[in-house]
């Protein structure tokens, strides 16, 4: 179990069951930012045109009109394919996903996430940037302790590694190079209350596992390597959306001690049918964790299911 030992005021929730379908149509139209600045996914639809067709004009000379093809609202698939999966009472989770490949992409839900574990990753990459930025390779400390981190979800190598990265100030500095909007570090040595969103944490992915990143080839090749080899007791998460072994990722778990009630998190890189997926869940207000580890595997099948669907 993790926890960083500390209570933070917990956001109001609505205080009646409700199935993801109902507050997922109200929320695919959702883009852009909140007051507060947090910034979400759209879903990224082609729009295609078919072969086209030619007509004879009054002088004989044909015309090209190209027809368009509909587009696949990816929003609206993944509120549908969330209908059948429901939260508990006081609980809220959010997803953003995306086929890097073919650009579609889709999100559900809105709002701040406690990130408990999953800031390791951010931790790490933090480091690693901070690295290159001095043109010196890792220590075999700071190696160890990034093993350990991210590979057994240590709490002591991560509170290491925070100290050497600055804490929430290096963090924020690092995250707004990645692109980061809406993710803030958690105060002091608080770093599993670091505040994110499902659509911040998915552009870390793509900072991770995409070509177009501030990391080099050489740490981002690094840290997929820690993400593919987490332990045996934490191979659960976004991994269920993937046909067999192929996945890299981080969970997070964390009791809060003002309730009781979970955040249970998890990021990372999937493949299903030879293609690969970025997917990144958060949800908090759990009973317990088992109950928001089965949320957070059936929120991220339904997200790898709603950006491979066929339009």
């Amino acid at each position: 179990m993790e926890s960083p030992g500390a209570a933070r005021r917990r956001r109001a929730r609505p205080s009646r069951a409700r199935s993801l379908l109902y507050v997922g149509l109200a929320a695919v139209t959702v883009v852009g930012g909140t007051a507060a600045g947090t910034a979400y996914v759209r879903a990224q639809a082609h729009s295609g045109t078919a072969p086209v067709s030619s007509s004879a004009t009054a002088g004989g000379e044909g015309t090209v009109e190209p027809v368009t093809q509909p587009t696949v609202d990816r929003d609206a698939l993944l509120a549908a394919a969330l209908g059948s999966v429901s939260v508990e009472d006081g609980a809220d989770v959010s997803v953003a996903v995306l086929d890097p490949d073919s650009g579609e992409g889709a999100s559900y839900g809105t709002g701040a996430f406690d990130t408990a574990s999953i800031v390791k990753v951010d931790i790490l990459a933090t480091l690693l940037l901070q690295a290159q930025d001095a043109d010196r390779q890792l220590t075999a400390d700071e190696k160890s302790y990034a093993t350990a981190m991210i590979e057994n979800s240590d709490n002591d190598s991560a509170s290491a590694l925070w100290r050497v990265i600055g804490e929430a100030e290096g963090l924020d500095a690092a995250n707004e190079r990645f692109g980061l909007t809406g993710t803030t570090g958690g105060d002091g040595m608080l770093w599993g209350l670091t505040q994110t969103t499902a659509a911040d944490q998915l552009t870390l992915l793509r900072q991770v596992f995409g070509d177009d990143s501030q990391l080099s080839e050489a740490s981002r090749t690094y840290l997929q390597g820690l993400m593919g080899r987490v332990a045996a007791d934490q191979h659960w998460g976004v991994s269920a959306a993937a046909d067999g072994s192929q996945w890299a990722l981080k969970n997070g778990w964390l009791a809060r001690s003002t309730t009781g009630l979970w955040d249970v998190n998890s990021i990372g890189r999937v493949t299903v049918d030879g293609r690969d997926c970025l997917v990144a869940v958060l949800s908090n207000g759990n009973s317990t964790k088992a109950k928001g580890i089965s949320l957070v595997e059936a929120v991220a099948k339904a997200a790898v299911s709603a950006v491979n669907e066929e339009g």
